[in-house]
């Protein structure tokens, strides 16, 4: 039997978990009555409700006597640290492009790494029965992207097969009339190299991805690179850091992909992907060997975080009556655990014992961690992002700079514009391919980014599109003005009243809906000016002896604005909080007693004027 190792890499939006899904169909990984949901790669519940790939996951799927090995890899930018260790398990990799949007920032960040790594590419351009679809255009970028990717000649000449994954079908010719896959996998077949295949050595494998089993404990998954490894082998575990020591372990269970499930093995040889079982402390990057051959593999090297925030215990008014798990043993418990498998995070303690630094890719990586803690019963507070920064050669402050897309339509140009300019974008490119839509490539401060999506949206009525990707560290761009508008904030503990909000309403934008409890220092709203604005939102309309409660006139209230943890993230400044609960996410100050606040502020003030002095 034949093996091809594959991964799917692409843009997030570009089809690559749709095609696999018609792949895995048309390679009889289903029976012909079975009921299969659409995107079935994406199992995790966050997946499916946000229509995006976060895990990296292994399937195969079998064409005529050759086993296919597939990784869907997530498309995000935020999520790089999955695609980089899934690479090197794999010899070829097929490069899914949309046949409208063309190369995309993702799809540069993810070729780049799979050419470095040697890996044989194939081009998928997808989507070609979508309207305003242009495949030949495409092609040429993706070859210009080759290029600048500095690919090797043998790279260069990769093939190219266009497909449409929603209706399953793809050609090598666009003039012949696509029917079936069956060109594709022709192409995986013919141009991806078979996986080494020294069978008789000795047994040596690089751990890619780790799982877990509640009975079995944690799974080794990866690619075996040389040797045959059965049930009962013993093995040595040698640690991605030189300075640890080995350890001798046992394989208790072996199990191969088919299809969508994992069978079990009783061996597996040379250029198979496997996952082991027994290996107790077994960590992504970890090299399994045979005992009398202690080979080390190179590591797994991932691109270090760029955006870091505090993770701290709920401490406020409402602590401990959502959420399971509350303290600070079982919030830092639940962090350092997250570092098994997400290779890309970093947590650090801090002076503090309820407080840890937790460093990410982006905002959405940090946010899939705490939806991911929430709905477990987490309760937390989480700190405004703040950007990671490096010491240049001559001791100069350097931060990380995104590279951005922007595809807005003519009409909205000017404000998008504006705005980028304020936050000091520097624009590389402007391109209008004549679609309506108008294509902006910038390179901007990390920071920069904070709490800009929200204000593109609606500067572009919801129609424009926005992509970022990390770009390069540069010099320190200067200060950057922070949110225009200030906050409401309450005064007193108690329950929402219509009855306040209807004269709160006229001069602000609300988060909070009547019957909601409060606390002092929540915020509860935005203010239509700057400055924070303090509020009693639970104060209720006076009886007097001619009036009654029962007499009030019917308030109209706005629906308030709903927060999830990317808004969150984005809108908050530094003075402060997001209080995350299993049920709620809610915005507070700091410092909860408005006395406090006045005094900080004071003395703030008094420093800034000593210093001007």
């Amino acid at each position: 039997m034949q093996i091809r190792n594959i991964a799917i890499i692409a843009h997030v939006d570009h089809g690559k978990t749709t095609l696999v899904d018609k792949m895995l169909r048309q390679g009889g990984a289903f029976r012909d009555n079975q009921v299969v949901q659409e995107r079935v790669m994406d199992s995790n519940p966050l997946e499916r409700e946000r229509g995006i790939t976060i895990l990296a996951k292994n399937t195969s799927v079998r064409w005529q006597d050759t086993k296919i090995n597939i990784v869907d890899t997530p498309g995000h930018a935020d999520f790089g640290g999955e695609v980089e260790r899934i690479l090197r398990m794999v010899d070829g990799v097929l490069l899914v492009v949309d046949a409208f949007d063309g190369p995309m920032p993702q799809t540069r960040f993810v070729l780049g790494k799979a050419l470095a790594l040697g890996r044989t590419p194939i081009v998928v351009i997808n989507k070609i029965d979508r309207p305003g679809a242009d495949p030949y255009r495409v092609h040429d970028e993706v070859l210009s992207l080759f290029l600048e990717l500095e690919a090797d000649e043998a790279q260069l000449e990769a093939p190219v097969v266009y497909a449409s994954a929603k209706e399953g079908i793809s050609t090598l010719d666009l003039d012949q009339t696509p029917v079936d896959l069956n060109p594709l996998f022709e192409t995986i077949v013919k141009t991806v190299p078979p996986p080494p295949s020294d069978a008789e050595g000795a047994f040596q494998m690089l751990t890619s991805t780790i799982d877990y089993s509640p009975y079995l404990g944690r799974l080794a998954i990866g690619r075996i690179e040389r040797g045959t490894v059965r049930v009962g082998d013993a093995v040595l575990l040698i640690p991605l850091e030189p300075t640890r020591q080995p350890e001798r372990s046992r394989v208790t269970k072996l199990y191969a992909y088919e299809g969508l499930e994992r069978i079990e093995v009783e061996q597996a040889s040379a250029g198979e992907v496997v996952a082991l079982a027994g290996l107790e402390g077994v960590e992504i990057g970890a090299t399994i060997t045979d005992v009398n051959t202690p080979e080390r593999l190179e590591g797994i090297s991932v691109e270090e975080p760029t955006i870091s925030v505090d993770f701290m215990v709920n401490n406020s008014p409402f602590s401990g009556k959502e959420g399971k798990y509350v303290t600070s043993r079982q919030v830092r418990d639940r962090l350092y655990k997250e570092l098994e498998r997400n290779v890309a995070l970093r947590v650090e303690d801090t002076d503090s014992t309820d407080a840890w630094q937790v460093s990410g890719r982006g905002e959405l990586h940090l946010s899939i961690l705490m939806e991911t803690m929430r709905r477990e019963g987490y309760e937390f507070q989480v700190s405004r992002p703040r950007v990671i920064l490096k010491a240049g050669v001559n001791g100069e402050r350097l931060e990380p700079y995104e590279e951005l897309t922007i595809d807005v339509p003519e009409d909205y140009l000017g404000p998008v514009m504006e705005k980028l300019g304020q936050r000091r974008a520097e624009m590389l490119e402007m391109k209008n391919p004549g679609q309506g839509l108008v294509r902006l490539l910038y390179k901007i401060p990390a920071r920069g980014l904070f709490g800009y999506r929200s204000e593109f949206l609606t500067d572009t009525r919801g129609t424009g599109i926005m992509h970022h990707s990390f770009l390069e560290y540069g010099p320190w761009a200067g200060p950057l003005t922070g949110r225009s508008r200030g906050v409401l904030v309450s005064m007193e503990n108690g329950v929402v009243v219509a009855f306040a909000l209807a004269s709160l309403q006229e001069r602000s934008t609300l988060f909070v809906s009547p019957g909601d409890a409060v606390y002092e220092g929540m915020v509860v709203g935005e203010n239509s000016r700057p400055g924070d604005m303090d509020v009693n939102p639970s104060k209720e309309k006076k009886l007097t002896n001619i009036r009654t409660k029962s007499t009030d006139e019917n308030v109209q209230l706005e629906p308030p604005r709903a927060l999830t943890l990317e808004s969150a993230l984005e809108y908050i400044e530094d003075d402060e909080l997001i209080e995350v609960t299993p049920q709620s996410i809610r915005l507070r100050k700091r410092l909860l007693s408005e006395s406090d606040r006045k005094r900080v502020s004071r003395e703030a003030k008094r420093e800034r004027e000593r210093a001007a002095l």
